[in-house]
């Protein structure tokens, strides 16, 4: 018999672990667009890795284990969608639904469905990352729910994250998924009129989730790496699925080039280094490389008549940190010149403070003090 506490059981789980992580929000993003219900699709994603929890330890790795989950799920929601339908009243009708339900999803052919579905993948990761971060939600229930089905957080591993209880986690994410359902939330990506402040929404929740990990607001870790990480992750495929959106590539640039900065923050003791007082050789060369990449996409953007927001204009005012050898080679003119456009499109306290503190290095200290008293006036 298979021992379950084998080492080779552990290997096995984490192995499985690290798979779902992986697959988890395709696959709920592809039974999404099946069930048109993102609570539903969750479910029947979770029953496909109880099954592979079952299965693989007697079978064994499948050869391609995401396809494999894949394929369950889908199974699942036929037999879901198949529940629905033979429920259903109106007899005639059901019979019709049915024959053509089951000439598109017979189970005997879904694995030549999921491979002719590959093209829609990424539309699929589209609409569940607009449905999740949809603004009918509080913003601690769009930061949940999006960890939970596009990050594959478990609810106790948010919670860890976040520092609250894990019951708390538990009840914004049913509350989410109950919200959704309630508002009528159509599976779709939004239509041109809705498009910019629904991508907008998803900016906040990734940039939210980044700074929680940068620079914590509870605990008694100053940093959480981990959490930078799964923003990026998530930045990451909304660039590679929102490819012409400046916004997006200036929160690439932004959180690439920020976390570039991770392992200098801190000292020998690890206590918070000011980013004046950085060893920039410790940056993370890969990270300011990616970042300033993806702002220079969104120049191009620009160049193209695209308007700069916020995070385009934070993205740029990282990379002159970035580029600058030393701190006292740093382009503080320009800097300043980004701050006074970063105060027209997202005025606040701090963007100002931000702003005084640019044009003391740039004009000296009088002029900064000049500008403090204008905000604390």
């Amino acid at each position: 018999m298979h021992d379950p506490r084998s080492p080779d059981a552990d290997a096995l789980h984490r192995t499985i672990d690290a798979v779902w992580r992986i697959e988890a929000a395709r696959i709920i993003a592809s039974v999404a667009r099946m069930t048109r219900d993102v609570g539903r699709a969750e479910e029947l994603a979770q029953d496909a890795l109880v099954s592979a929890l079952e299965h693989w330890p007697a079978t064994g790795l499948p050869a391609n284990p995401g396809a494999w989950l894949m394929t369950t799920a889908k199974r699942r929601a036929i037999d879901h969608l198949r529940q629905q339908a033979l429920h259903a009243r109106e007899h005639e009708a059901l019979g019709k639904d049915l024959e053509a339900l089951e000439a598109q999803y017979a189970p005997d052919v879904v694995d030549t469905l999921v491979a002719a579905q590959q093209d829609d993948i990424g539309d699929d990761l589209l609409r569940l990352i607009f449905t999740a971060c949809h603004p009918v939600l509080p913003t601690e229930a769009r930061v949940a729910l999006t960890l939970r089905l596009l990050g594959g957080l478990t609810t106790a591993e948010i919670a860890r994250a976040f520092l609250v209880p894990e019951p708390t986690v538990a009840q914004r994410i049913v509350r989410a998924k109950r919200s959704l359902s309630a508002a009528h939330v159509p599976f779709e990506v939004p239509g041109e009129a809705e498009r910019a402040p629904r991508l907008a929404s998803v900016l906040e929740v990734i940039y939210l989730v980044f700074n929680e990990g940068y620079a914590a607001t509870a605990g008694d870790d100053w940093m959480r790496p981990a959490l930078c990480g799964e923003a990026q992750r998530l930045v990451r495929v909304l660039a590679s699925l929102v490819p012409d959106e400046p916004e997006v590539q200036g929160l690439v640039a932004l959180l690439e080039i920020q976390a570039s900065r991770l392992p200098a923050r801190t000292d020998g003791e690890g206590k918070p280094v000011l980013l004046m007082d950085q060893d920039r050789a410790r940056w993370d060369q890969l990270l300011v490389r990616r970042g300033l990449a993806a702002l220079d996409k969104a120049e191009q953007l620009a160049r193209a008549g695209l308007a700069w927001g916020p995070y385009a204009l934070q993205g740029a005012i990282a990379a002159c940190h970035a580029r600058a050898r030393r701190a006292e080679d740093t382009d503080w003119a320009h800097i300043v010149a980004l701050y006074d456009a970063l105060v027209q499109v997202a005025p606040s306290p701090v963007v100002a403070l931000n702003r005084a503190v640019a044009v003391g290095m740039a004009e000296g200290p009088a002029a900064a003090l000049r500008l403090v008293d204008d905000i604390a006036a």
